[in-house]
């Protein structure tokens, strides 16, 4: 099966949390979706079930997104399905907790192999490979201005995608490829809820002018925008978080 007419969009970490909101929102939008997962094929088999019942087109793909030889392998599998690729979504990442006094360095590195080397990885795929009139769009995180205690290592990896969003923006120069970075806050997901007492949920959640945390639809609906309707938005981090900052 191929296509030349319909958009088409690669979500890195599309069975779950907020990747999954963006994949079923992008294919929504009409867009053929790859989900691509890392180690989890039930996850994103359901995934693809819920895209293809919504009347969407979707398929997963398994990639390791520091594994330049298997992204490569992903967007190969991208274009033979669906015969190019407009919009790359990086929503694959990890968040391990600690105060910098403790955190453990193994668990430092591979937060920098996902966050900082995978979306470097897919975006130098992304960069080599989306067509005309497309988007690449990386995530980013609020706490990079909020500065919570324990997420040092964390905001650290997110800061080094704002840095490759800023610059890949202008190195696409005459492309007609935007590339953005969405940067929720504090969001519903069982990424963000695990460990978590529920003082500190509602603390969290009071903390935005809106008084409630974000949802996974919240921040897809951000993805969507950057996806389509905004041409005219390019090297910018849009912060998705209610107002918190």
């Amino acid at each position: 099966m191929s296509s030349t007419t319909a958009r088409v969009a690669i979500v890195t970490g599309g069975s779950g949390g907020i990747g999954r909101a963006v994949a079923e929102r992008l294919a929504a939008d009409g867009m053929a979706v790859v989900v691509s997962y890392a180690g989890n094929p039930e996850r994103a088999d359901a995934a693809v079930e819920a895209i293809t019942t919504a009347g969407g087109t979707a398929t997963a793909v398994q990639a390791d997104v520091a594994d330049e030889r298997q992204v490569s392998a992903l967007f190969d599998r991208a274009e033979e399905l669906y015969g190019g690729i407009d919009v790359v979504v990086n929503t694959a990442g990890i968040m391990l907790l600690a105060p910098l006094v403790d955190l453990d360095l193994d668990d430092f590195d591979r937060m920098h192999r996902a966050n900082v080397r995978g979306t470097f990885v897919v975006s130098q795929q992304a960069a080599r490979r989306v067509r005309s009139g497309g988007a690449i769009i990386n995530f980013s995180t609020s706490v990079t201005k909020l500065a919570f205690p324990g997420y040092t290592a964390y905001a650290a990896t997110k800061g080094a995608v704002d840095a490759m969003t800023l610059v890949l923006a202008r190195e696409l120069r005459g492309r007609d490829i935007t590339v953005n970075a969405v940067a929720p806050g504090p969001t519903a997901t069982p990424l963000f809820l695990d460990g978590k007492a529920q003082a500190d949920i509602d603390r969290l959640a009071a903390a935005a002018p809106l008084e409630r945390l974000g949802m996974p639809a919240d921040i897809a609906e951000s993805v969507a925008f950057l996806a389509g309707p905004a041409r005219w938005v390019n090297g910018q981090v849009l912060y998705t978080n209610g107002g918190v900052i």
